[in-house]
């Protein structure tokens, strides 16, 4: 053989046992001894063969994640191939955002402190979908686990069945991730058998029963369990019992001396589901009516709790040790919070504080101080229940249905009605200040109610006042009323009915209609003012279990639409 031709094949590292033979010898009588290659059927003559280099078929691994698009999980194949050539180089491609590519640092870290070898070949790693962004470091566990298999260090057994998720630390153990609920009902819905996650979020993974929930609390047990070495028991919860006891509140309107005027509004604001508006001077509780607010409200079902969990599971604001949200969420905003953190954003888009709110109550306190443009986004969202943001790449929908609960003070001093303290606002501070509120949006609010000062008296009395448990007893009697009414429509309450609903449902007799033509004409009060009127009247006839709308009703709805001629 040539030397030429025997230096090539060194420098690809060969033995060259297998050149030892003339290139005249008959290809039958030549024996080779050399892996790497492989003898085909001679071109030229009979006399004369040819050699080509073969590489061993690499093993491809594949197994199961999840990616994230809005609150909903996307099944991701996870490809791992480890081609035998080149240098110890690892590759993602799929669209990884800085989190997914940082993972191989820790992938490599824990596999070596693992016990196991970091693959000393080519490593490519795919995605797929390729179109879909991936971010975050819930892939370390499945990307570490496809290494080894493709590396041909284990042979997984188990791995087209289960979904694989959980970050991985130096030293080999599984961190938790976020979206894990989501992960979850993704799987259920794709016929897999169960879940892989960390312990962390083995219970809220348990809330789907019909998936087998795996926790593995480091690489080497997710190892062992998909090989077939290891056996761990799924985790199961007892989902009721679970959801009662996550299902209580801590605070009690009965702490609440005096304002029972005002219980009353927060009543009918729970029973029909509407928005409200607060005013009055500093101390007066406005605050603190607001964040017992959601203790009056009927109890979250468990479909609105698995919507409100997957909310807050992949946005990671999920208490910890708490499978379920079980309580309707109160979210309260500074006055400083940007639009985006309000409505939601991002290159990748997350959930704002208002679907974080969503099937509970968001509370805008301080509400002028808020910048009018971030005010007037919530415009959409009050009407919608959505809120829908686009991208170049992808428009993602998010669930936005909930209350409104705003207060403020009457002017900047805050003493405007405050019979104990003298105002020190001009006339025309005060219009400014009311004036930092748009028209539409105060529209958009249902019941306007002015909180006075407590007087001393009510302050120091021992007698309780309306306690959460007797409101929630009446809102839930008005509840019950609407469900019956609106039946399997996708209207629940009485603050979501339609125009064709109030004519169905809001009929007037005589004196109503010239109550209401009354109040408009000297109110001034909008289209959808006057839609507003008609749905807080028959949440309150309602609450009174009565079948029709009357005058009292319609007076007692009207006196909660005055502040509109002064804002």
């Amino acid at each position: 053989m040539s030397s030429d031709r025997t230096l090539y094949y060194r420098r690809l590292g060969l033995s060259g046992s297998a050149f030892v033979h003339t290139m005249t010898q008959p290809v039958a009588h030549r024996s080779v001894d050399c892996p790497f290659l492989t003898r085909i059927s001679p071109i030229t003559t009979r006399t004369r063969g040819i050699w080509r280099l073969q590489y061993p078929t690499t093993m491809i691994a594949q197994l199961q994640s999840v990616a994230f698009f809005g609150i909903h999980a996307v099944p991701v194949e996870i490809e791992v191939d480890v081609s035998r050539r080149g240098f110890a180089i690892a590759t993602i491609v799929g669209l990884p955002d800085t989190g997914v590519r940082e993972s191989l640092e820790r992938v490599r870290a824990a596999l070596s402190n693992s016990g196991y070898v970091v693959p000393k070949y080519k490593t490519v790693i795919n995605l797929a979908p390729a179109d879909l962004k991936k971010e975050g470091p819930s892939f370390d566990l499945a990307i570490a686990i496809g290494m080894l298999h493709a590396d041909e260090q284990i042979v997984l057994e188990r791995a087209k069945e289960y979904v694989v998720m959980g970050e991985l630390a130096l030293d080999g153990r599984v961190r938790p991730v976020k979206g894990v609920l989501s992960a979850a009902l993704v799987a259920v819905e794709k016929g897999f058998r169960g879940i892989i996650v960390p312990p962390e979020n083995a219970n809220e993974a348990a809330v789907v029963r019909e998936l087998e929930v795996i926790k593995a609390a480091s690489l080497t047990e997710a190892v062992g369990f998909l090989t077939d070495q290891l056996p761990i028991d799924p985790t199961f919860i007892d989902l009721d019992e679970t959801f009662r006891q996550a299902a209580e509140y801590d605070l009690d309107f009965a702490e609440v001396r005096g304002q029972e005027y005002v219980k009353r509004s927060l009543i009918i604001a729970a029973a029909g589901g509407h928005n409200l508006l607060m005013i009055g001077p500093p101390g007066a509780g406005k605050t603190m009516l607001a964040k017992r607010l959601p203790t009056i409200l009927p109890p979250l079902t468990l479909p609105e709790s698995l919507e409100t969990t997957r909310i807050y599971s992949v946005s990671g604001l999920l208490p910890s040790g708490l499978p379920l949200i079980a309580t309707r969420p109160l979210r309260a905003l500074h006055h400083s919070s940007s639009a985006p953190a309000l409505i939601g954003g991002g290159t990748i888009p997350h959930a704002g504080e208002v679907s974080l709110a969503h099937h509970g109550i968001l509370f805008l306190d301080e509400f002028p101080e808020f910048p009018r443009p971030i005010l007037e986004t919530l415009r959409q969202p009050i009407e919608d229940g959505c809120v829908t943001i686009a991208r170049s790449h992808a428009t993602v929908k998010f669930p936005a249905e909930f209350m409104l609960v705003a207060a403020m003070n009457p002017c900047p001093c805050g003493y405007f009605t405050d019979p104990r303290k003298p105002c020190k606002c001009t006339s025309p501070q005060i219009d400014k200040y009311l004036a930092r509120i748009s028209g539409p949006l105060v529209d958009r609010i249902d019941i306007h109610i002015e909180v006075p000062a407590v007087a001393f008296n009510e302050l120091r009395s021992k007698r309780d006042g309306l306690s959460s448990e007797s409101m929630r007893a009446q809102v839930l009697v008005a509840r019950d009323r609407q469900r019956e009414r609106f039946g399997e429509t996708t209207t629940t309450v009485n603050a979501r009915m339609s125009s064709r609903d109030l004519r169905t449902h809001c009929a007037l007799d005589t004196s109503c209609e010239s109550l209401l033509k009354t109040a408009m004409t000297e109110l001034g009060l909008s289209a959808r003012a006057h839609d507003k009127v008609l749905r807080i009247s028959r949440t309150i006839a309602d609450l009174e279990s009565a079948e029709s709308i009357t005058p009292d009703h319609l007076s007692e709805a009207i006196h909660y639409r005055r502040l509109d001629r002064q804002l």
